[in-house]
């Protein structure tokens, strides 16, 4: 549960219709689960310690392997308290950890975010023009989560082998002979 003990039910109903937007965009790439409101359907981890983000990306493949994290907030929730409580925990996963926040409160989770080491993959900022929700990355990391820079190493080049002289090779007869000869008339 998060430490926002009771959000205004119109950021709660806003907060919880983004969780939706983003499940049906990554629902193509990602077998994601969804724990709006209250709900705690999709866990992260055993469940006496499980924590249970906004949104949970999962492999399609058989083995459901745990791809990353998504957390939404709100104005009301990005703060100190939240901070501490749950993006912590969800950094420490070794999985990408994205970040959605209010247009108005990227520089809150940014300055949140480095002032207690908490490495969030992407931060994303949220607007709404109508009825319409657009995003925006506004912060990627650098630095990959410490699983995934294991597979991306590349290995050591190999050490370059000097060459030996090649020798100018002897044409075979037949090419010699073949010139072309002008013709007479």
């Amino acid at each position: 549960m998060s430490p926002i003990l009771v959000r205004p039910v119109r950021e709660q109903l806003e907060h919880d219709r983004l969780i939706r937007l983003l499940q049906a965009k990554f629902k193509r790439k990602y077998d994601a689960g969804i724990n709006p409101g209250a709900e705690q359907n999709a866990p992260v981890g055993i469940p006496p310690a499980a924590i249970f983000p906004d949104l949970v990306l999962y492999s399609l493949e058989r083995g459901r392997r745990l791809q990353g994290v998504i957390e939404v907030e709100t104005g009301e929730s990005v703060n100190h308290l939240e901070a501490l409580a749950q993006w912590t925990h969800l950094a420490k996963l070794r999985v990408p950890f994205h970040l959605y926040v209010p247009a108005s409160m990227v520089d809150v989770a940014r300055r949140l975010s480095e002032d207690n080491q908490i490495p969030v993959t992407e931060i994303w900022s949220y607007h709404t023009i109508g009825d319409q929700v657009r995003f925006a990355l506004v912060h990627r990391s650098r630095e990959l989560p410490p699983a995934r820079a294991a597979v991306v190493k590349k290995p050591a080049p190999k050490p370059v082998k000097a060459k030996k002289p090649v020798a100018a090779k002897a044409k075979p007869k037949a090419q010699l002979k073949k010139k072309s000869k002008p013709k007479k008339k």
